[in-house]
């Protein structure tokens, strides 16, 4: 793995600490484990007085309460479609785009949740145009389709590379996804677009609501009069669009950030005080992250649960980093309270990496074990285990 400061992990703790210690937390937490006991001890009563001959009437009978509506969440790495990984699906395919046999060793942490989400950070060639690699992208539209058939509901497409192919390439990728039928997050074709929340419905009827920004777009300018065409991260438009997702019904609503420091797994600053104000809000429930290329820390941040950064999904890197050819995919369930809110009552993620491309070793994303998994374990917890968080 690359170097790390484990004095400026201390640091970056150290200073989440202060902004923690500047506010009281946030009077909307998951219920505590004592609470959780009580409502456990309650409906275990409630049965045994089904079952025990009581004289009482069943009419007279407490009604046993309905069963609380749950929801998965489930988020990997960047995509980000270097020219060596489309050579990889090249081969597999024959001469076609197959990306199938790429990811086939973790699709099942995808298909098993309720909401799967992906980031698509690069945008998308026009179909028989000529394909970029770093450092301005225009990867194969045939990824977009298989974003679809492989079960992604909504991609967040607010990076640094937004604007790699102008409004024309950020309009495109939303065009070829919305084809796909999936949703797209953080980018906008049109002020009426940006206004309207993401908001997905699970079978269940539990409506988890997506919200993202970028740090920047690489230099490039926000397109003179569409300035609207891609979601910032500064903490006032993100609240904003996660109080719209609230108001417009959402259960649960989710903020992804594309920022940091590359190849750090250290939260830069920025990073730890734009969570602190996102994660005081009652209408942000998880904020997950990336952009650096490497897995950052998962913790919680008054009551909240925080991804800084789940490094790749797939790329092909500097050999020399091979930080950059790991990540995380992480799920957590949202379990419905009394009061009709959703909290998080599972924590969990799976290291995952893949091999550099060579011709004849086509790329191949799969779970992680060994040492290899528990590398990636010490920057997830690199600011602490926090309560609760499982390694799957």
């Amino acid at each position: 793995m690359g170097g790390r400061s484990r004095a400026a992990l201390g640091a970056v703790a150290a200073f989440a600490a202060l902004l923690a210690a500047a506010g009281a937390p946030h009077p909307d937490r998951p219920p505590s484990a004592s609470t959780e006991a009580t409502e456990a001890t309650a409906a275990i009563a409630l049965a045994a007085d089904s079952t025990s001959g009581s004289a009482v009437p069943p009419a007279s009978r407490a009604a046993a309460p309905p069963a609380r509506r749950t929801a998965t969440l489930a988020m990997g790495g960047d995509l980000l479609w270097h020219n060596t990984v489309w050579a990889s699906a090249h081969e597999d395919g024959h001469g076609q785009f197959d990306f199938d046999p790429m990811f086939a060793g973790i699709r099942g942490l995808f298909r098993s949740a309720d909401v799967a989400l992906c980031h698509e950070e690069v945008p998308f060639a026009a179909p028989g145009a000529p394909l970029q690699n770093f450092p301005v992208f225009a990867a194969p539209p045939e990824a977009a389709a298989w974003i679809g058939s492989f079960g992604f509901d909504a991609c967040t497409t607010a990076s640094n590379h937004s604007l790699d192919q102008g409004y024309d390439g950020l309009v495109r990728t939303a065009d070829l996804l919305e084809r796909a039928g999936v949703e797209h997050v953080g980018t906008f074709r049109s002020p009426a677009e940006r206004a309207r929340p993401v908001i997905l419905e699970t079978a269940d009827g539990v409506r988890v609501a997506v919200v993202a920004g970028t740090f920047g777009t690489n230099g490039f300018p926000l397109p003179e009069g569409r300035e609207w065409s891609v979601s910032m991260w500064d903490a006032p438009n993100l609240l904003a669009q996660a109080r719209a997702a609230r108001r417009a019904g959402a259960g649960v609503v989710v903020v992804h950030l594309h920022g940091g420091d590359e190849y750090s797994h250290v939260p830069n600053a920025a990073q730890v005080a734009l969570v602190d104000r996102l994660a005081r809000s009652p209408d942000v429930d998880l904020v997950l992250g990336e952009h650096a290329h490497v897995v950052q820390p998962i913790t919680r941040v008054h009551g909240k649960w925080v991804v800084y950064g789940m490094g790749n999904l797939v790329a092909q890197q500097e050999p020399t980093r091979p930080d950059t050819y790991q990540g995380i995919v992480v799920r957590f369930t949202f379990t419905e309270r009394r009061s009709g809110r959703f909290a998080v009552t599972r924590a969990a993620y799976v290291p995952v990496g893949w091999n550099l491309w060579h011709p004849g070793s086509p790329i191949r994303v799969v779970r992680l074990t060994g040492a290899a998994a528990e590398e990636v374990a010490a920057d997830v917890e690199a600011l602490g285990r926090p309560p609760g968080l499982r390694r799957s």
